[in-house]
């Protein structure tokens, strides 16, 4: 989910996750399948390696993410999964955009359109808000392990486009392209990472107050909650103050 404050909310979603361990692993296999399909050595296949280090990062077991690639490049049997993106509008008319993995398209759809619709928003046609947001790579830094300057100067000569920081730690934007060369930086600069992921960012923010900002959590709870949905990206904004109520 994407918000006020990218740090706060990565941190929030990772508290969430962490009440559903068992099914975040079942996400992070998915990925990973899909992702060998294309080659199940990461040094050739950096999407194969995004999701490796998620599941790491996530404390998937081992012989789990060895297993996964077996079933993406077909030396175990998997289902065959399909990437779908999804799009609709939340509560407050804020642009949601769901990241999918499924083996069944129209069930998933069907599933996906409830969700919204019990939650007070609607599922929309392909392109209906993807134009508000762009794909960015983002890595998360535990404030107190760095300065801002030195990461700053760090991330920018990566490739890097911006460096934002707030109470929790410090955010790192770059495009989907220089997303390897500055992770490898800040690991050589022994900058250790909270999450790294490439998403979708909105261009602008729609600001929600405390009892909207509820509802279009809960509609991003339920959808996080479908196995299929592989992440949940929206353009709402709420203050600090508001995301410490929501948090509770």
């Amino acid at each position: 989910m994407a918000g006020h404050s990218h740090w706060a909310n990565i941190a929030h979603k990772k508290g969430r996750y962490d009440q559903k361990r068992g099914k975040l692993f079942g996400k992070l296999s998915k990925a990973i399948i899909v992702a060998a399909q294309r080659g199940g050595d990461p040094a050739a296949n950096l999407a194969l390696r995004y999701a490796i280090d998620r599941a790491k990062k996530s404390s998937m077991p081992a012989d789990t993410i060895e297993r996964a690639i077996k079933k993406g490049t077909g030396e175990l049997q998997a289902d065959n999964y399909e990437q779908v993106l999804y799009e609709g509008y939340g509560p407050g008319g804020v642009a949601v955009l769901c990241d999918i993995l499924t083996e069944n398209r129209n069930r998933t759809a069907g599933e996906v359109r409830r969700i919204f619709d019990i939650h007070g928003g609607n599922l929309g046609s392909t392109g209906c808000v993807a134009w508000m947001f762009d794909r960015r790579g983002l890595y998360a830094v535990k404030a107190g392990v760095t300065d801002e300057d030195t990461l700053m100067e760090i991330a920018l000569d990566a490739g890097a486009l911006d460096v934002t920081a707030d109470a929790g730690g410090f955010s790192v934007i770059c495009p989907p392209e220089t997303f390897t060369p500055v992770g490898e930086a800040l690991e050589k600069a022994g900058i250790p990472m909270e999450s790294a992921e490439i998403t979708m960012l909105p261009q602008n923010t729609v600001e929600l107050d405390l009892e909207m900002g509820r509802a279009v959590l809960a509609l991003i709870d339920a959808l996080e909650d479908n196995d299929d949905i592989q992440n949940v990206m929206s353009n709402f904004s709420v203050s600090e103050e508001v995301l410490a109520e929501l948090s509770k």
